[in-house]
């Protein structure tokens, strides 16, 4: 009996885990995209906005129906971002059949609840077993079959088995994790630290820069996880340190790219209204920096990018006030 997963959300992501799936012969998969101009998807099976020049297979269902992408699906994949997520659930929910098991491909933390994608799904879809897919996995690299090794987080240890074996491939590795909190912050906060890599690259700073930044930015990371009830070894895993490492100097990290287009001097208004994608890390670092602020968390390197991106610091400024922060030592923080 083949088994049959409904992804929601038609975003690069999205599209890629379809594309992961649908290698198994075994797995049926619908691709639901909430965007009805999508639907020209049918003929031409191209992510033209995208992914463009990947080919979906003709085996992906796609459609934007969301009763069609749902009908006995026995797993639902969240690839909506996290900024978007709770207004598209809501939507959606009448059609979204209870108990179904979820697994949460977004990467941020909600604005103003702090609520993270799972916790969302549970409060818009009620009660059912969750799950967090996350690591280091650029879309152009997943759906043109690069190697990619990733990690899973569920509050049910045999539903993270189960997305673990039904996810690998020969490209597709899949580790599991029972953090699910860890990862899940992880994933978020390095999206923050990716923009303040790329204002690093921006200005045209080098690989000393770079490499502390990233060292003490995973520090930071670290810190506010464990504050949240995290583990703190999750942040040296693949979530954490791992998906931090390619956010920060890939050529594919939108987070990045939104960085060094700040530090070249084009205001954030002007980024997002050219950017296709969704920046999860503009969102992340107004609601992480919130979080700090009310609870007392040491955050220096997100507080200087939240300034960059919502109070229009200049970024040469906020590297300067980084540096020139009261000298410590290094063993005195996580």
């Amino acid at each position: 009996m083949p088994t049959r997963f409904a992804v929601l959300g038609s975003g690069a992501w999205g599209t890629a885990v379809a594309m992961i799936l649908a290698q198994n012969p075994q797995h049926r998969v619908a691709l639901w995209s909430a965007r009805t101009e999508h639907a020209d998807w049918h003929s031409s099976r191209e992510n033209t906005r995208l992914l463009p020049g990947v080919a979906i297979p003709e085996s992906i269902e796609l459609t934007t129906d969301i009763a069609a992408a749902v009908d006995r699906a026995e797993l639902l994949i969240l690839g909506v971002p996290t900024a978007y997520l709770r207004a598209t659930l809501r939507r959606i929910a009448s059609a979204i059949p209870a108990g179904v098991p979820i697994v949460s491909l977004a990467k941020g933390l909600e604005i103003g609840t702090f609520r993270r994608p799972t916790e969302i799904a549970r409060e818009e879809l009620g009660p059912r077993s969750v799950a967090a897919l996350s690591g280091p996995s650029h879309a152009e690299e997943v759906a043109r079959g690069l190697p990619t090794t990733l990690v899973v987080a569920a509050d049910d240890r045999d539903l993270a088995k189960r997305i673990q074996m039904r996810f690998s491939t020969d490209r597709f590795r899949v580790y599991t994790n029972d953090d699910l909190l860890g990862v899940e912050l992880a994933g978020a906060l390095k999206n923050v630290i990716g923009i303040a890599a790329g204002i690093n690259d921006g200005i045209g700073f080098g690989d000393n820069s770079k490499s502390a930044l990233l060292t003490r930015g995973l520090a930071e990371m670290a810190r506010f996880g464990v504050s949240q009830g995290a583990d703190v070894h999750t942040f040296s895993g693949l979530a954490g340190m791992g998906d931090l490492i390619t956010t920060c100097i890939s050529k594919h990290g939108r987070n990045r790219n939104v960085g060094e287009r700040l530090a070249r001097g084009e205001t954030l208004s002007a980024i997002q209204s050219g950017t296709a994608m969704v920046v999860e890390g503009i969102f992340t670092a107004k609601s992480v920096h919130e979080q700090a602020q009310a609870r007392g968390i040491d955050m220096p390197i997100c507080d200087e990018v939240y300034r960059v991106l919502y109070e229009q610091k200049s970024p040469r400024s906020a590297v300067t006030d980084l540096m020139l922060r009261e000298l410590r030592s290094e063993s005195r923080n996580v």
